[in-house]
Parts: structure tokens; sequence; C-alpha cells
């Protein structure tokens, strides 16, 4: 686990820089062909590119829990949920987390922040009306099991990222058709075929290339997650019911975001090709053989 948590962290320092080398290249790429010899687009997308990846690292979390539509409570306001988070909090010694409710009707859960210290858990009003109290532990120690394998600060990052990917994408498609022209257009009145044919092809490899980030970052963080949270609460046969719930009772999300995908416990998005193809989290049913194979050893 503690080799996992190291490894965590040095991914998150990793993909930062990633992002900006490739930003950065991609603002030289859009300054050769507006304006060949002129480098000021390339500088300002590589500075914007640092400080976006700046405020992501601050601020990413408060996006996340807005595009979700969660709402902070006390424990007045759903003593249940919070006394769980708030034991389970004291049973491993961490940070109590902020915690969220979702009102929505599908049964979900996610975690995020950029540490332990600043960490957001939340669940949904479906979640909470259909588990136990044993299965509600078991879902919520195991997004405590993200905020202790530092899983949070790598998912804020690839939520960042995934945002950026269809933004420069937006920025590609604008130069394609309505500027850039200096060098194939002397009116600067677009239509550039370079910068279109990169434009449309950015556009429709971005949504290609967010799929491959977040499922090769969820995936194994899911099971290590699991494992934590049975660790956690030593009783893994709670966590295993409440998947098969999710799996059982389980339904898109009233407020679908693609980009905070993989941040819940299980895809809060409409099933189809694409999502079998590039999910972001690995089957219900493995991830329960799992956890039952593992409750023999408690």
């Amino acid at each position: 686990m503690y080799r996992n948590i190291a490894a965590n962290k040095r991914n998150t320092v990793l993909i930062m820089i990633a992002f900006v080398i490739i930003l950065g290249a991609l603002g030289i790429a859009v300054s050769f062909f507006v304006s060949p010899g002129d480098y000021t687009i390339a500088i300002v997308v590589f500075v914007g590119s640092i400080l976006y990846a700046v405020f992501q690292y601050f601020f990413a979390s408060g996006q996340a829990v807005a595009m979700s539509g969660a709402q902070q409570i006390q424990k007045s306001d759903n003593p249940r949920l919070y006394r769980i988070v708030e034991n389970l909090s004291i049973t491993t010694g961490s940070p109590m987390p902020k915690v969220y409710i979702v009102n929505d009707p599908a049964p979900n859960a996610f975690a995020t922040g950029r540490d332990p210290e600043h960490a957001i858990v939340a669940a949904t009003t479906g979640l909470l009306d259909i588990m136990t109290d044993s299965e509600l532990e078991g879902v919520m120690a195991h997004e405590l099991g993200h905020v202790r394998n530092y899983d949070i600060r790598v998912s804020l990052i690839v939520f960042g990222l995934v945002v950026a990917v269809g933004f420069i994408s937006d920025i590609f498609l604008r130069f394609a058709f309505f500027g850039g022209g200096n060098r194939n257009n002397n009116n600067n009145g677009g239509g550039n075929p370079i910068m279109l044919v990169i434009g449309i092809v950015a556009l429709l490899v971005a949504p290609l290339v967010a799929a491959v980030v977040q499922s090769a970052i969820s995936r194994q963080r899911e099971y290590l997650a699991d494992a934590t949270g049975a660790l956690t609460t030593r009783h893994p046969d709670a966590l295993a019911s409440a998947l098969e719930k999710l799996a059982a009772y389980g339904r898109p999300m009233q407020r679908q975001n693609s980009t905070m995908a993989h941040m819940w416990i299980s895809d809060p998005t409409k099933p189809g090709i694409m999502d079998r193809l590039f999910s972001t989290h690995p089957p219900i049913a493995d991830r329960v053989v799992r956890l039952r194979e593992s409750g023999g050893t408690f």
C-alpha cells in the first residue's frame, strides 16, 4: 500500500510536467501554422499551462463538487452518513474530510481533494436509500481509501487534463475555421486547410485521449481502494454486497459529466460501446470476487 501511495505522489508530478510540455508543444504548433517565426502564442500557451496546472491543483476539487451538484452537510443534516465518515476517520487516524450529499436517485459516491487534509467525500441520496449501515460504511471506507492512498490527487489532475483536452480541441477548431490564415491565406479569412485538418483530428481524438487517460489511471486504483476499505472495516463482504447493489440498482447520474467519471465508485454515465471499450472502472463482478476471496483472510 505504501508503495502505491509513493507511486501516486510521483505520478502527480509526472502528469503535471507532461501536461505543461504537451501544451507548450501545442502552442508552438499553433504559432507555426498561424504566424511562422512569431512564438508569442507558444509563450502565452506555455505560461498559461503552468498557471492552469497550479490552478487545477488548488481549485479543481471545487469544480468537481460544483459539476456534481453536491451540497456540504454537517452532522445535524445527516447524522447517519456524517458519523460513519467520522468513525472511519478516527479508526484510520485520518483528518476528517468535508462531507457532501448529491441529490440524485442514482446510487454512487466519490472522493476528491489534493491531500487528506483537504479531502471531500460525497454520497448520493440514492446510495443512502438502498445501503444498510454496514454497506454504507464499506462504501465510505472505499472512498476514504482513495484519500489515504492519494488517489484523489492523481484523479484531480486527470480531471484537469480531461477538461484541458476538450478546451484545446475547441481552440484548434476555432483556428481552423475562423483564424490562422497568415501562412496560406493572405486575407486572414480562415479556412487554412492544414489547420482545418488539425482541428478536425483534434476534435475526434480528444474524447479518445480523455477516455484512455481516465481508464489507465482509474482501474487499478479502484481495486486498491476496495482492498484498503476492506482492511479498514475488516468486513469485505459488506463492501462486496454494496457493489452488488450498485450493479443491480445502478443508473446514469442526472448530471452526467464524463470528465469526472473516474472519480465515482461506479461509472455514472450511460453505458455504450465507448464505455465498454474505455471504461474508467473495472467490472463490478471482478471486484466482488476479489473481496469475497479476501474475506477468508480476516
